[in-house]
């Protein structure tokens, strides 16, 4: 489950998330901070962070690996192939290390090969562009039958959800598109987790 837009006044957020993990199982969140110096950031994810780990979830942060001991976070989620190798040392034993933003299947593998702990496919770019749908279905479909590691999905909608986990995907993430009507949050996480539960013969 990824979080709200980017998130700026953490404790109005908290109740929010909180009430979001009782709706399905989740196995992560991901955290978008607004821009902001350092120890605000930090200050936000101290606050934010317990709100998943209380539901044994992980509190992933986008970006900024040199934040996640500090903060208490479970680990960081880095877009490109470059971001995640570079935060390596950072968070390499402790630390999740999840890869997404990776343009071609050689970065995947590469990804793979350096200890990534799951690598995301059809998330979204910094100017809110990403693959085709089909190519994405491909992408996890590929990885699914090839490689052991989790793969990730990004569901951009809730007709999403249900083709992507018949394509392979281990685990789905539920885009920003999850917080744009505050009432139905978790109506469409309850909704996306029955997909994720399906038996494979109903898939």
């Amino acid at each position: 489950m990824r979080g709200s837009w980017p998130i700026e006044d953490a404790a109005a957020f908290a109740a929010p998330l909180a009430d979001a993990l009782s709706a399905g199982d989740v196995a992560a969140v991901l955290l978008r901070l607004a821009e902001a110096d350092e120890r605000t950031l930090i200050n936000r994810l101290k606050t934010l962070c317990p709100v998943p780990q209380d539901k044994d979830a992980a509190a992933l942060i986008d970006g900024h690996a040199d934040l996640v001991a500090r903060a208490g976070a479970d680990g960081a989620h880095l877009f490109g192939i470059d971001a995640f190798i570079e935060a390596l040392a950072v968070l390499k034993p402790e630390r999740i290390a999840g890869a997404g933003g990776l343009a071609t299947r050689h970065d995947a593998m590469e990804a793979a090969e350096r200890s990534a702990d799951y690598v995301m496919f059809g998330e979204p770019d910094a100017q809110g562009q990403r693959a085709a749908f089909e190519a994405i279905e491909e992408r996890v479909t590929w990885w699914a039958e090839v490689f052991e590691l989790p793969c990730v999905a990004y569901a951009a909608s809730l007709e999403e959800v249900a083709a992507l986990v018949a394509a392979g995907a281990d685990f789905v993430a539920l885009g920003d598109w999850l917080w744009r009507d505050p009432q139905r949050v978790t109506a469409q996480i309850a909704a996306a987790a029955q997909y994720l539960t399906l038996p494979e013969t109903t898939a």
